[in-house]
């Protein structure tokens, strides 16, 4: 049930990739199907089995966690992946397609705006020559994390990417030079940022790229906080 809901509310997303959304639909369809055809079928049975007071205890409790669980997941809206995860699993740690051009075509015809936070740090891995972001406009949208490496001037527009589901979501991130950044952004905090690329001016941080802002906007958390 709390599997159909969260689909019903455009909330399973935030556990999968959308092409498992209809399959996973489906076996939760055929799961509560079969677990009510079980029940209704031992109702009928022409000789129902004798349970001792131990085994009523315990269907009963399994009953109630199993509610519970369901309705947990109902009550409780489900919430995106944070920047602990993104710690955790090393940003931009993941690996680089090689045979996938269509950034770099994008860039090089003049359509940059139309990247996003997963098509710029793969250019970003693949060269820091700053001639090459030159003149490229940027315009993402993600959510704060901290750069380790000179955490007062920089942060990350990040974003997860996910595969197969959350358990698979890799962090990928753009470097922002934006110095006394935590006075007006929270980490976690949704933005969007727009600019151009340049040389990066700190003199702390591992990024020889980076994004200097325009503008930096607080946003809502997207309808769809996952690149797929």
């Amino acid at each position: 049930m709390a599997t159909i809901w969260l689909a019903a509310t455009n909330g399973l997303i935030l556990y999968i990739h959308p092409r498992y959304v209809v399959f996973t639909v489906v076996m939760a369809l055929l799961a509560l199907i079969i677990t009510l055809s079980s029940v209704l079928l031992r109702r009928t049975h022409d000789h129902p089995e004798t349970l001792s007071r131990s085994q009523n205890v315990l269907s009963a409790a399994a009953v109630v966690v199993t509610l519970a669980i369901a309705a947990a997941m109902v009550i409780v809206p489900p919430a995106t992946l944070t920047s602990a995860t993104a710690a955790q699993r090393n940003l931009n740690s993941g690996p680089v397609d090689p045979g996938d051009t269509s950034a770099q075509d994008a860039a090089a015809s003049g359509a940059s705006r139309s990247l996003s936070v997963r098509d710029w740090s793969a250019l970003l891995r693949q060269t820091t020559d700053p001639a090459f972001f030159a003149d490229k406009p940027v315009d993402v949208v993600g959510f704060v994390t901290e750069d380790p490496s000179d955490p007062d001037n920089l942060f990350f527009v990040s974003r997860f990417v996910v595969t197969c589901c959350a358990v698979d979501a890799q962090p990928v991130g753009v470097p922002v030079y934006l110095p006394g950044w935590k006075s007006s952004h929270d980490v976690d905090a949704w933005v969007h940022v727009t600019g151009t690329f340049g040389v990066d001016p700190s003199t702390a941080s591992d990024a020889p790229i980076a994004l200097l802002p325009d503008t930096v906007k607080k946003v809502t958390t997207p309808d769809d906080p996952y690149l797929f």
